[in-house]
């Protein structure tokens, strides 16, 4: 598999293939929506000249934003058995534990809104978790970047930050769990391969407290009960997504229930082939 690795920085986009190309000023929506991304970049590379290792590595240094710009961020929920279970685990007492199984066996899945770009950190960024909420996670996914078109076109690596004492209290408070200020992370890049991500690409996760690790553990991406595209294709049933949109697809690691995040926790999500999401965790 052939990848391209683009980063937003703040003047412009660094393209990682075969070399690191700066493109200054480049637009970012106009960039990457595009359907057949990969061949578009390609054919445009070849007119460039790489930078020096050297050049690349300060731009990434100093100016790595977020790989968004107008965007939506949407997001799947129940789509691996363990976050089926643990959703049901939180909602029991609430007596919506019901719902969440019903969900994972339904031939329609659990797509939501998740985040505009401005509530959206990138890699090296704070995360905030909810001065309200008792029980907080981060969730780390897969997630899709999907063209004006509905293809798939490329992938990053998502923190869907979670309130779970608010979403265990009633179902009907998932937006309140889900969306709040800076509730979701995305970065470093955008991955942009010559066709799908293989189904054995790993993601990992390990959360820090005072350097010390809390929490680490690794699934692969086989896992998922229903197909990328089936997600998409349900996404853009019934909403348009102008320059296109990004869709986080689910998560299978979910630390034990006696674990919430607190403030100064460091979360590190690698997923193959595309990289390693860092953020910092703040309360609001």
């Amino acid at each position: 598999m052939e990848i391209i690795r683009i980063y937003k920085i703040s003047e412009g986009l660094l393209v990682a293939y075969r070399g690191q190309y700066y493109l200054e000023k480049q637009s970012w929506n106009g960039f990457v929506n595009r359907k057949g991304l990969f061949q578009h970049i390609v054919a445009e590379l070849q007119e460039r000249t790489p930078l020096k290792s050297t050049e690349a590595e300060t731009l990434l240094k100093n100016e790595l934003t977020a790989p968004l710009d107008t965007q939506e961020v949407w997001a799947a929920g129940v789509t691996y058995y363990r976050s089926r279970t643990a959703r049901m685990e939180e909602s029991e007492v609430s007596g919506g534990a019901t719902f969440y199984d019903k969900v994972y066996v339904a031939e329609r899945p659990e797509l939501f809104f998740k985040a505009t770009a401005r509530r959206v950190s990138g890699h090296g960024q704070t995360v905030y978790i909810r001065k309200d909420s008792s029980w907080d996670v981060p969730e780390p996914e897969l997630t899709l970047f999907i063209s004006s078109e509905g293809s798939i076109e490329g992938y990053t690596v998502g923190n869907d930050m979670s309130s779970r004492s608010i979403e265990g209290e009633n179902p009907l408070y998932l937006p309140q769990a889900k969306i709040y200020e800076k509730c979701a992370g995305l970065g470093p890049c955008l991955m942009v391969p010559d066709g799908p991500i293989p189904s054995d690409t790993h993601i990992r996760m390990s959360i820090y407290r005072n350097g010390e690790i809390l929490y680490a553990d690794s699934v692969q991406i086989s896992q998922m009960k229903r197909s990328h595209q089936e997600l998409a294709d349900f996404l853009f049933r019934g909403c348009a997504f102008p320059e296109g949109c990004y869709l986080m697809t689910g998560t299978c690691l979910v630390p034990d229930n006696d674990f919430t995040l607190q403030e100064n926790d460091r979360v590190e999500i690698s997923i193959d082939h595309i990289g390693t999401l860092v953020n910092h965790v703040q309360k609001f």
